[in-house]
Formats: structure tokens, C-alpha cells, sequence
């Protein structure tokens, strides 16, 4: 089983001053960032890559890190290769890391069973393995604020509640076809049966991203009420224009959150007016933490955005979103510890003990930013819900609100799921839930 350690408190001090001089690992927070700039989803790695170490990069310039020790954010390239990721994860792993942030399910599913025997969480924030979030089997794993299944959930609770209800429809689904996109389908496939709807499926693979004529021909044939699509990359776009080609009504073509961003539609423009998509984190810059970003980091010229309005589009404040978590979980671990050299193990009873409220959000300078998140020692997903935004040909606009999963139906297939992955694991490690 696993033991937390006991609890104590620690004065959040922040240093005055940065220290110019080199740190050592125990003067230090170190949160190394697994990044993908180049390679075929270099579109949506560099904004995210960008938001997390800005956001990261601010704490410092303001107030000197967290709890008196500067964040180290060292980058290591992926290129979204499942192999060279582990290969950043053990070459960055002994410098004292605290979390591990992939950015890809690939790479997530790798370092899985890594976590428990290094002693370092794996946070894949609103991806990887929808099971993680069964904080029992996964006691290392975190994927809040949603799971794919309970974003799933949310979207067809969405078209429920549209066109007379989502029974007796057909619901399109066309993925990326790797394990990202086969994610959901347990889930879409459980739902269609209970729902009463059926589904017909579109894989795509990765060399036919930018080339899906014969997809859309598929989806013209079958003609389906609804449309969702699980795709990233070069993949959203093209998916997106060869709607509009067959005529498809865009307004019935719903995006994950990976496949919604400025990156997809930008290229679109007007054509893709009408398309909706899920997101997690608020658009735009109007929020006194983003505000900060700008004034300390991009202003002063230490981030890597080559143009300013980059800042608060929706892949950028993703990545910071991800940096607000870790650095909540970095706090709390303090906390909890009562240090403030904190390990990968205070991290992840730092992550475990999660409860961004939304006065707390507000206190944080991003009032109105994204829901609630609170994670225990049974529920890692931290809550789940999201909103729908639709593109209006040159940007996004929200258009629900926080829409909460079916925690009814997908928390005991999440449940199931956890058992069938640790069932043929003997030593894996588990953990005691009151």
C-alpha cells in the first residue's frame, strides 16, 4: 500500500531576489518540460511549451519562485516520439524532478508505470489513460480537470440537449488513429447503447491527416446528425475544410479540446465558421495573472513567443493552465511537508490534495478562467467539467456554460478499466481510500 507522509506546515516565504549564481537541485524546484517544437504537432507543442514556462518564468521575475526556491524548467524535445520521451524522462529524472507534464498519451502510457517506482507523479492534464483518474489503482497519476471519457460525456450531454435529443441519432466519429484518438471509444460505445444513438466511425491515420477526401466521402454516405471528432494536429484543419466541402453544417461538428485551437482554425478562417470545439482554460488575455505574464516575461523579453498576441490564445493559456496546476501542487506539497525541498513524492500528496475553488482561482488572478478542480484519494479527475466555443470565422466565442460529465456512468467503467490494467500486475503499487 501506499503511505502518505505526515502532514506539516511551512511559512510560503517568496525570496525578494532571484540568486544569479547556479543552483543545486535542493535549492531548486525542478519541473522539466517534455516538449514537442518540432515535428508534426509543433503547432500545438510550441504554445503550449510557451504558456507553461511563461507562466513558470513569471513566479519567479514576481516573486522569486515559491516558497523562497526559483522553478528550474528545463526542456527536453520529444517531437511527440513515445521513445525519445522516455528517453527525456530518464536522462532529466535524477535532477531532482517533481512532476513529469507529457503532453502526449503516448508518452504518458510509458511512463505510467514508471511513476510509482521512480517516485515521481505523471500529470496528464486532460489526456492519457482515462483510468488514471482512479486515484485508488493510480495513487502516481493525475489527469484532472477532465478525463477523455468524461469529456466525452459532456459533449453528448451537449448534443442531448439539442434537436429533440440525441436518441434515435447517428453520431459521426473521426479520430486520429492511434491510441489518443481510440481513447474515448469504450465510453462512446457504452453511451450509444444506454443513449439510444448509433455511432459510425472514421479512424484517420497519421500519414492521411492532411489527405481525408475519401473520409468525408464515407461521412456524405452515411450522413450522420452529429459530428465529433477526436483529431490533432494537421489534422483538425483538413478535417474541418473537407466539411465545408461536402456541405456539411459546421454547427453539428464538435471538437475535442485538441481540436479546437487557434492553430486548426486560423488557417480555416471563414470557411470553418460555425465549428465548435471543448475547452478547459478561458481565451484572451483579460486576466490579472495573464497580465502579469505579459509585463514580467514577455515585455522583458524572457519568453519564447516570437509575437505578443500569441499570448492568450487558446493552446498558449492551456500551457498555463498546466503551469497554475503545478505550481498549486508545489505550494500545497510545501504545505503538507513542511518544506520547502520538496520530492516528487511531497509533489504528488501535493497533487492529491488539489482544491482550486473558484474563489481560490479568483485569488490567483484567473476569476472566470476554468472550473473548479479538486482532486482526492479516490477521484484524480478532479471534477470534469468543460464548455463548448465556436468559431465565428476569425475567432473563438464561448457558448455554454460548464457542462459536468456523466460521473454516474463514468466512474464505474473508469472503475473497471483501473482493475483490468492492474490486473495482471501483481506489485503494483495501490493505495488505501477512506
Amino acid at each position: 500500500m501506499f503511505m502518505k507522509l505526515a502532514t506539516g506546515t511551512v511559512a510560503l516565504a517568496l525570496a525578494a531576489t532571484l540568486q544569479m549564481a547556479p543552483l543545486s537541485a535542493a535549492e531548486t524546484l525542478n519541473v522539466p518540460s517534455l516538449t514537442y517544437r518540432t515535428g508534426p504537432f509543433a503547432g500545438a507543442g510550441i504554445p503550449i511549451a510557451n504558456g507553461f514556462s511563461d507562466y513558470l518564468t513569471m513566479l519567479n521575475e514576481r516573486d522569486g519562485g515559491i516558497g523562497g526556491l526559483k522553478i528550474v524548467n528545463p526542456e527536453c524535445e520529444t517531437g511527440y516520439n513515445s521513445q525519445k520521451g522516455v528517453e527525456c524522462y530518464e536522462a532529466t529524472k535524477g535532477d531532482g524532478a517533481l512532476v513529469y507534464n507529457p503532453y502526449s498519451t503516448g508518452i504518458t502510457l510509458q511512463l505510467i508505470p514508471k511513476a510509482p517506482v521512480d517516485k515521481i507523479p505523471v500529470l496528464s492534464m486532460g489526456y492519457g489513460l482515462s483510468a488514471t483518474a482512479v486515484g485508488e489503482k493510480f495513487p502516481w497519476g493525475f489527469n484532472y480537470p477532465a478525463t477523455y471519457w468524461s469529456q466525452m460525456s459532456s459533449i453528448l450531454k451537449y448534443i442531448d440537449s439539442k434537436d429533440g435529443g440525441i436518441k434515435g441519432k447517428k453520431i459521426g466519429f473521426i479520430y486520429l488513429d492511434v491510441g489518443y484518438g481510440k481513447e474515448p471509444i469504450p465510453l462512446l460505445d457504452a453511451l450509444s447503447k444506454s443513449m439510444g444513438f448509433t455511432v459510425a466511425k472514421f479512424p484517420v491515420g497519421v500519414k492521411e491527416m492532411q489527405s481525408q477526401s475519401s473520409h468525408w466521402l464515407k461521412v456524405r454516405k452515411e450522413k450522420p446528425d452529429w459530428m465529433i471528432m477526436w483529431g490533432f494536429g494537421a489534422m483538425n484543419a483538413t478535417a474541418i475544410k473537407e466539411a465545408a466541402k461536402i456541405k456539411y453544417p459546421l454547427d453539428h461538428f464538435i471538437g475535442n479540446w485538441w481540436a479546437g485551437a487557434n492553430a486548426d482554425l486560423d488557417p480555416v478562417g471563414e470557411v470553418g465558421k460555425g465549428y465548435i470545439a471543448a475547452n478547459m482554460s478561458g481565451n484572451g488575455t483579460d486576466f490579472p495573472a495573464i497580465q502579469d505574464v505579459l509585463k514580467f516575461v514577455v515585455d522583458k523579453g524572457l519568453s519564447q513567443v516570437k509575437d505578443r498576441s500569441e499570448v492568450g490564445k487558446v493552446l498558449y493559456n492551456r500551457g498555463v493552465l498546466n503551469a497554475v496546476v503545478v505550481a498549486e501542487g508545489i505550494r500545497l506539497a510545501q504545505k503538507i511537508s513542511g518544506k520547502a525541498a520538496i520530492t516528487g513524492s511531497d509533489m504528488r500528496d501535493g497533487l492529491e490534495a488539489m482544491d482550486i475553488s473558484a474563489a481560490r482561482w479568483k485569488e490567483l488572478g484567473f476569476e472566470g478562467f476554468t472550473a473548479p478542480i479538486k482532486s482526492t484519494c479516490k477521484d484524480h479527475a478532479g471534477g470534469g467539467s468543460i464548455f463548448l466555443q465556436q468559431w465565428n470565422g476569425s475567432s473563438w466565442e464561448r457558448i455554454s456554460d460548464l457542462i459536468p460529465p456523466m460521473t454516474d456512468i463514468v466512474r464505474p467503467m473508469l472503475l473497471a478499466a483501473a482493475d483490468k490494467y492492474v490486473a495482471d500486475k501483481p506489485d503494483w503499487q495501490t493505495q488505501a481510500c477512506e
